[in-house]
């Protein structure tokens, strides 16, 4: 199945083009994993590094939970595959499945998309634990823009590494 990716538009408000850009990384993302194999979406980068797509993706699942329902909604719930808080330890995926990992994801996402729906205004603040400090709805998207952007990069070159498909 590939993974339908729509560009964010070039005018638009400052949430609907947060929203746009956001979701056009988390497709980017889906996209650089479609059509491969559990064992291809495996594959570690290179020693000692544990680094894969299928780790991208759990990573990227404990990301939208933290930031969405644990910081923006308040719930009290654990990160999926760190609980002692270390985000690290989702990059592991040696044990993982693409439906493991992506169904954890896409929920995740769905939570996310659903928060930020309800919220008021891109001024809804959160507290973040592990930075000590109230964050704003706003603070939050451009974040996971730029962790998605900067994980998107990495998934460029294991994707390449896997069977040297570039530039989706």
């Amino acid at each position: 199945m590939e993974t339908e990716r729509i560009g964010p538009p070039a005018i638009a408000g400052e949430r609907e083009m947060l929203r746009a850009f956001l979701d056009f990384h988390r497709a980017t993302l889906a996209m650089k994993c479609d059509g491969l194999t559990d064992e291809q979406l495996r594959r570690q980068s290179m020693p000692p590094s544990t680094l894969s797509l299928l780790g991208l993706v759990r990573h990227l699942a404990e990301v939208e939970r933290a930031w969405f329902r644990r910081v923006l909604d308040g719930q009290d719930v654990p990160l999926v595959w760190s609980p002692e808080g270390d985000f690290q330890v989702a990059y592991d995926a040696t044990e993982s499945t693409r439906a493991e990992a992506f169904t954890a994801w896409q929920a995740e996402v769905e939570h996310s998309r659903r928060i930020e729906a309800a919220a008021e205004s891109l001024d809804v603040v959160g507290y973040s634990a592990r930075w000590e400090e109230d964050v704003s709805l706003r603070m939050v998207m451009l974040h996971l823009i730029h962790e998605y952007a900067r994980h998107n990069g990495h998934a460029d070159f294991l994707r390449e590494g896997v069977d040297g498909v570039v530039g989706v």
